[in-house]
């Protein structure tokens, strides 16, 4: 089966592709026999979990990747003990290619942390699923998921039934205007800033850090237009003002005062596809307020760009198919468009937000405290954030492709933006 556009996009780009989620849980640790029984019992008849990258048929620019099923499910080849704690196995799979040979995903349970605390790490590559497909695939292994499980397909009946099942009627794409579809062209394309990166100064590094709940809910109640902000908003507010306090004033960048533009994945699902695994997603660029003085003000900026977010996912799920029919006609456009859209000077920084809403979630009875993502890691000059919250437990996680100490430099200069926007409130 030939992979889908947004597929061989991850797959085109040359870098690694890995991504992961790591579940925090408290209590006694897991039994390793256990785990793979529920994961065969619970991810086993998931199509996308068995499938296998094969190589172009041919020269790579005419053909596309196929997936191919692999051989039986196998939790025990997936499902594996570590030797590392969960940060030093964190930091090692930053980068890190998963075995080919095989379907692109691993579990991993880390050694406990010196608090006790447990950790499971789901690691795949992007072409096989997102970080949606990652929060479904976890949710699905708790204890009395309402997520629905994968069963066999019960035998046919004795009698045919009469009355034929009534089709779903085929969802219909959204009506964009022609205008707004060639804005969006042409601010996901327009080239924007660069970070200043001295020539072999690129190394990945990850930071994680938790951030404190009292500063976060204060943060979060900043009244700009009568209502709160999102974690995405103050993700982008934070960021647009911890950038030029770690590079220094922008007018000395690499491009002056070009924009320097944060990537916000979006997903596409809608209702009935929440639980679709894949990849569904699209990214939103929004110009950072650079040159705006305080972090209120900021905020505020960030917030009135994202008001029409929901109108430019619109029209990128109207122009999907004219895409995918592109990248399937012409596979060597898909390697320039994925090649072009990691370049540092369209793509510098990523941010992505997201809430866990399954609060209490137990495995095995063991309580989930909390969720760490792992970003990909992108070319040399550019950042990657995630800020998960579970509960009133948030965490911010940066990977970095700059100087070797970046990642953490970021991660503390954005939780001080965010502890300022809080005094603020």
């Amino acid at each position: 089966m030939r992979l889908s556009g947004l597929d061989e996009g991850f797959v085109r780009t040359g870098l690694s592709g890995t991504i992961g989620t790591a579940a925090l849980f408290t209590g006694e640790p897991f039994d390793l026999a256990e785990l793979r029984s529920r994961v065969g019992e619970r991810w086993g008849g998931l199509d996308r979990m068995h499938q296998v990258l094969e190589a172009p048929r041919g020269p790579a620019a005419l053909s596309g990747h196929r997936w191919a099923a692999g051989r039986p499910f196998d939790p025990a080849a997936h499902v594996i003990a570590s030797e590392q704690e969960l940060r030093p196995l964190l930091s090692a799979s930053v980068g890190r290619r998963l075995r080919p040979d095989r379907p692109l995903w691993q579990l991993l349970v880390p050694k406990p942390a010196p608090n006790g605390e447990h950790a499971l790490v789901l690691l795949a590559h992007h072409a096989l699923i997102d970080g949606s497909s990652m929060a479904t695939l976890l949710r699905l292994l708790m204890d009395g998921s309402k997520l629905a499980t994968p069963r066999a397909p019960a035998p046919l009946p004795a009698v045919p039934i009469p009355t034929p099942p009534v089709p779903s009627p085929p969802r219909q794409r959204p009506r964009v205007r022609p205008a707004a579809l060639f804005r969006e062209c042409r601010d996901s394309n327009a080239l924007g800033q660069r970070l200043p990166l001295a020539s072999g100064e690129a190394h990945p590094s990850l930071a994680v850090t938790r951030l404190d709940p009292d500063v976060m809910r204060s943060a979060r109640r900043r009244p700009a237009g009568g209502r709160g902000a999102t974690l995405n908003e103050l993700l982008l507010g934070a960021v647009a003002g911890a950038l030029p306090t770690c590079y220094g004033t922008t007018s000395s960048w690499p491009r002056g005062r070009a924009p320097l533009y944060a990537t916000v994945p979006v997903d596409l699902r809608g209702r009935s596809e929440a639980q679709k695994l894949g990849n569904f997603i699209t990214a939103v660029r929004i110009p950072l307020p650079l040159g705006t003085d305080s972090p209120a003000g900021r905020l505020h900026t960030c917030q009135n760009l994202m008001a029409d977010l929901h109108q430019r996912r619109q029209a990128h799920h109207a122009a999907l198919p004219v895409l995918e029919g592109a990248a399937r006609a012409v596979p060597w456009l898909t390697a320039a468009l994925a090649r072009r859209m990691i370049r540092p000077e369209v793509t510098t920084a990523v941010c992505t937000a997201f809430k866990w809403r399954d609060n209490p979630s137990h495995l095995h009875g063991r309580r989930l405290s909390g969720v760490v993502s792992l970003p990909a890691l992108s070319s040399p000059g550019t950042a990657n954030l995630s800020l998960v919250q579970t509960a009133d437990v948030y965490t911010l996680s940066v990977v970095s492709h700059l100087r070797p100490e970046d990642s953490q430099l970021i991660a503390d200069t954005v939780a001080e933006e965010l502890a300022a926007v809080a005094t603020a409130a």
